[in-house]
């Protein structure tokens, strides 16, 4: 199920000497796309670094496969589609495209699995109903 397409455009600083986007800087794009469909579904605010009070229920990123198809390069217009594959209990899978807008070519595929995370105590959460139906909302 398609939640989210977000559009970006390649940055000069994205680029490795060779001229096209660095297989790093990918996971960036997908990080983008997540936080504003979290911002969109809940509100998500990001923390800055000098709140150190307690951290609370949030989510962390326990796995990443891409797979590479093309070439993106400077200026480029991406757009990078992020889909729900499922959840387990305490974890929800993305699948992702990432799109040449200009040509229709497809640059990549990822899967990411994020975990529902208590920072306060260092365990993962489980996932209730109420998170899911919000976390299942296209937008």
């Amino acid at each position: 199920m398609l939640l989210i397409t977000h559009r970006l455009q390649v940055r000069f600083r994205d680029c490795d000497p060779l001229g096209h986007v660095n297989n790093a800087v990918y996971l960036t794009y997908l990080e983008q796309a997540r936080f504003n469909l979290w911002r969109a579904q809940m509100g998500f605010q990001a923390r800055s670094a000098a709140d150190v009070g307690p951290r609370g229920v949030g989510f962390i990123l326990a796995r990443v496969e891409f797979d590479y198809r093309a070439q993106a390069k400077y200026g480029d217009d991406l757009d990078v589609k992020l889909s729900l594959d499922g959840f387990g209990r305490t974890s929800l899978t993305y699948s992702y495209e990432v799109v040449n807008v200009a040509t229709g070519q497809l640059v990549a595929t990822a899967k990411t699995v994020i975990v529902r995370f208590d920072y306060d105590t260092q365990t993962p959460t489980v996932i209730d109903d109420g998170a899911k139906a919000s976390l299942s909302t296209a937008v």
